[in-house]
């Protein structure tokens, strides 16, 4: 199944939901989702943050891509090629609705207080490295 990841900035925060359903109910991720039959990549990460956060982004490009595999008892449990996309912020304060248990903008300086699942902690830690900048770090 293809699924897609906003990566959202915003003064020094990132956007993120506490997932309600399984995979990784309960810890913290993206918003995002399954793509639906003929969505787009950027258009999915647009729908899929507005329906979980009531946040409006404008997708900007694709930082990465890279595949979720759950195994339990020698069988695949889930398998998903996730597709993170850099969005901008455009308006909106985090709400949770659809599948989140919460949304909210984290400061990155303390993701680590927060039980983050791996594949987005590393495409934050990527960004945060300095090889992608948001494009509103220096905005309000």
């Amino acid at each position: 199944m293809t699924a897609v990841g906003a990566v959202v900035f915003r003064d020094g925060a990132v956007l993120l939901v506490k997932r309600g359903a399984e995979p990784n109910r309960g810890r913290w991720s993206l918003p995002g989702g399954s793509l639906e039959t003929g969505e787009t990549v950027e258009a999915a990460a647009v729908r899929e943050t507005r329906e979980e956060t009531g946040v409006e982004v404008r997708p900007l490009r694709v930082l990465d891509v890279r595949d979720f595999i759950e195994q339990k008892d020698g069988r695949v449990r889930w398998h998903y090629v996730l597709i993170d996309v850099l969005c901008e912020y455009v308006q909106g304060d985090p709400f949770p609705a659809t599948d989140a248990e919460n949304a909210r903008l984290i400061p990155l300086g303390v993701l680590g207080e927060y039980e983050v699942v791996p594949a987005a902690l590393e495409v934050l830690q990527m960004t945060s490295a300095g090889r992608i900048v948001s494009p509103d770090a220096t905005r309000d």
